[in-house]
């Protein structure tokens, strides 16, 4: 929705107001509606919040932000949007609060004012905030359940700098940062992404979802904030009278979900790829489209036709509605620009060639006039719809002694075709334990091949229920949010996400996973309940494949004089101490030499240093070579 930016410290006043506005020009792009900045004085300290606005509900200048209370003694700047802020105020406006706005801004403040962080609690939405107490001098931040918006902080001797993207700070301070071993290793290592609190610059980092924060401005000097959890995915399971009963709920919220996502003053649209989860949104949508409210279906499709065309096709034949598709056919001589563009929105290194796919899907959308879209993402891990959930629900089976039951759950994907026969080695590797793992070149250079540090990614011995919690809070969501939210916002879009709405999370990840793992299926409980809205082949499709680019086939063919074009040049993370071009080189050769087995890289293996690099020379102004 929105790009915010705020100061606390000892600045002067005027150079806080500038450190606003040069914090918001850096991601202008996340707000081109508007922008406004307050600034004051504070036990001691000078403050400045700032927003740049792009509007989804109440299109008025007076839902401008930052945001003052009626008595001015609260400011609030608010990235995301409330839901069911009309529920909300609904309830506030029964106990005497009065609006002048019509929008979830002042919903939120007044909401935060009344009953203080029990307020999170009640919000179904995403966000990221900083609200300040002029009377008490006090400062909250907050950030959604999931993340899905972005708060990073920032200390150093002048104070401290918040912000919805990481150039802003590297802009305003004007500093050089160095990367981090730890995030860099397991990017390189791993391709692992926002798992941790820390970024690639070391000092700045990422507020944790699901939490909220205080500070007093009186106590700036300790440089500390006290951080405390409001969420957490439940593990308790609710009885079902039975299964009908279940999907009986499983629909209502997921339709519920659906429909408080539709509230706009502005174009809404469905990314729709052909998979089962973006086909439900639309199968929803036009169950609940009574009114003929004018929705956009975008995809997109490979310049060939060999995709998911057919399956889009069929939905959106189904549901009776055209569907805008996006040629993406962008050539392989783009790609490493493509790259670098895309990098500097992202703030931080991308992992696949997908991303660049999104990105260029919000250009086409931004040139459609469609504002806010609706995304399947997070289906996959709270329905254990990857193929390696397969793989850990029959761990937990034989943990548990149940040999039988293991056999069966395999045999029934063999039997399909659903899951097992599509499993490579390029793809289970980063789950097995590293004894398991074939030997590899070691690109990593001086600065962190001494880092022994490895992030576990199997199931280790715990319960699949555990997995998905952590695919929620650190090994999945956060990279797949991350990214979704940078290449929207790029293009002043906003990314809607149904099924990480926190009443579905609960309903379904405590449910036994052979309600969601059944036959041979994934997402079994969620396919018997899109049956009514979407034809067979869509419910019970076998296989799913993201929009991608022949990205092995780049590599080894297309791309190949490119990368060792790049190979011959000069490496920014060479100097930094983090690539080996050395072994990096013999890598790639014994890449291209490779045929289709086990023993075949993946893609990722090539895609990761490369995107490093890419990412660190488009950043190389803010980056310390000490």
């Amino acid at each position: 929705m929105c790009g915010l930016a705020a100061f606390f410290g000892n600045l002067s006043p005027e150079a806080v107001y500038g450190c606003i506005e040069k914090m918001l020009g850096a991601q202008a792009h996340r707000g081109p509606d508007s922008s406004g900045v307050w600034s004051g004085t504070k036990s001691g300290a000078n403050i400045g919040v700032g927003l740049r606005r792009l509007k989804i509900l109440d299109l008025s200048d007076s839902a401008n932000q930052p945001m003052l209370s009626g008595d001015n003694r609260f400011v609030l700047v608010f990235n995301g949007e409330i839901y069911n802020y009309l529920e909300l105020r609904a309830r506030l406006a029964a106990s005497g609060v009065c609006f002048r706005t019509n929008g979830d801004t002042e919903v939120l403040l007044q909401a935060l004012i009344k009953w203080g962080p029990d307020a999170f609690a009640q919000l179904n939405g995403m966000w990221a905030l900083v609200l300040v107490d002029l009377m008490s001098g006090r400062v909250m931040l907050s950030r959604d359940r999931f993340g899905i918006k972005p708060l990073y902080t920032y200390w150093d001797e002048r104070g401290l700098y918040i912000s919805s993207e990481i150039k802003a700070i590297l802009e305003v301070t004007g500093k050089k940062f160095c990367v981090s071993p730890n995030v860099a290793n397991a990017f390189l290592n791993q391709n692992l992404l926002s798992i941790s609190r820390q970024t690639f610059f070391e000092g700045i980092e990422e507020f944790p979802p699901a939490h909220w924060a205080v500070m007093d401005l009186c106590q700036l000097n300790k440089k500390s904030l006290h951080v405390s959890r409001y969420w957490s995915v439940s593990q308790d399971r609710r009885d079902y009278v039975s299964e009908n009963d279940l999907l009986e709920v499983l629909r209502d919220t997921f339709m519920d979900s659906v429909k408080l996502r539709l509230r706009s003053d502005v174009p809404v649209g469905v990314l729709l790829s052909g998979g089962l989860d973006s086909s439900a949104i639309a199968g929803v949508l036009h169950h609940l489209n009574a009114k003929g409210r004018n929705i956009t279906l975008i995809s997109a499709v490979a310049p060939n036709g060999a995709d998911e065309q057919p399956f889009i096709d069929a939905t959106a034949s189904h549901i009776k509605h055209g569907v805008e598709k996006v040629i993406l056919d962008y050539s392989p001589s783009d790609a490493l620009d493509l790259i670098s563009e895309v990098s500097w929105f992202n703030d931080e290194p991308i992992y696949n060639f997908s991303i660049v796919a999104h990105y260029l899907l919000m250009v086409r959308a931004r040139e459609l006039g469609i504002t806010v879209l609706l995304s399947g993402q997070g289906a996959d891990e709270i329905l254990c719809g990857y193929k390696k959930y397969l793989g850990f629900y029959i761990q937990e089976l034989l943990q548990h002694g149940k040999l039988l039951m293991a056999a069966e759950v395999a045999a029934s994907s063999f039997k399909r075709k659903t899951i097992l026969p599509q499993v490579t080695y390029q793809e289970a590797k980063r789950y097995l334990p590293r004894w398991l793992h074939l030997p590899d070149i070691d690109i990593r250079g001086p600065a962190i091949i001494d880092i022994s540090e490895w992030v576990s990614l199997g199931l280790n011995g715990g319960r699949v229920m555990d997995r998905q919690i952590a695919d929620l809070e650190q090994f999945s969501v956060p990279g797949i949010v991350h990214y979704e939210d940078r290449m929207s916002m790029a293009m002043g879009r906003e990314i809607r996400l149904p099924y990480l709405d926190y009443r579905l999370v609960n309903l379904i990840v405590p449910l036994p996973v052979d309600l969601k793992i059944r036959d041979g299926w994934t997402k079994w409980i969620f396919r018997k309940t899109m049956e009514p809205f979407l034809p067979k082949n869509i419910v019970w499709r076998k296989d799913k494949q993201n929009f991608t680019v022949p990205q092995n086939e780049w590599f080894r063919h297309q791309l190949r004089d490119s990368v060792f074009r790049l190979l011959d040049s000069e490496w920014v993370t060479a100097d930094l101490g983090l690539v080996s071009t050395k072994n990096f080189r013999k890598r790639y050769e014994v890449y291209l030499q490779q045929t289709n087995g086990i023993a075949e890289m993946s893609f990722k293996d090539i895609f990761s240093p490369i995107a490093l690099e890419l990412w660190a020379r488009r950043f190389e102004r803010h980056l310390s070579h000490a």
